[in-house]
């Protein structure tokens, strides 16, 4: 003979384990300027890096490529325990010259 009840009647025990997930978005803001280069590359700078430099054949890729420079740059410098260069926001605005 079983000696367990009917499930209907079974007592049944969840434990449910939760859980705080904190999520921080981290928005960074870099100025950067892009101009079409001598090859016909879009060259895209991002001043406040030194150095930091990237092109693509469109300007969308050349955004993105620079993207991921700035990314990789500033993670290279925090692996390296060094400061990372602060943009300065009130410099974002830009100035299109004609001269």
């Amino acid at each position: 003979m079983n000696a367990n009840p009917p499930l209907q009647y079974r007592k049944i025990s969840v434990i449910l384990k939760t859980e705080t997930i904190l999520l921080i978005t981290v928005i960074m803001i870099r100025r950067i300027t892009i101009y079409s280069g001598e090859d016909g590359y879009w060259v895209v700078e991002c001043p406040s890096l030194p150095g930091c430099v990237s092109q693509g054949k469109t300007q969308e890729e050349a955004l993105i490529n620079i993207k991921e420079a700035i990314q990789g740059y500033i993670l290279a410098l925090e692996e390296d325990g060094l400061p990372v260069p602060l943009e300065n926001v009130e410099t974002l605005e830009n100035v299109l010259l004609v001269v």
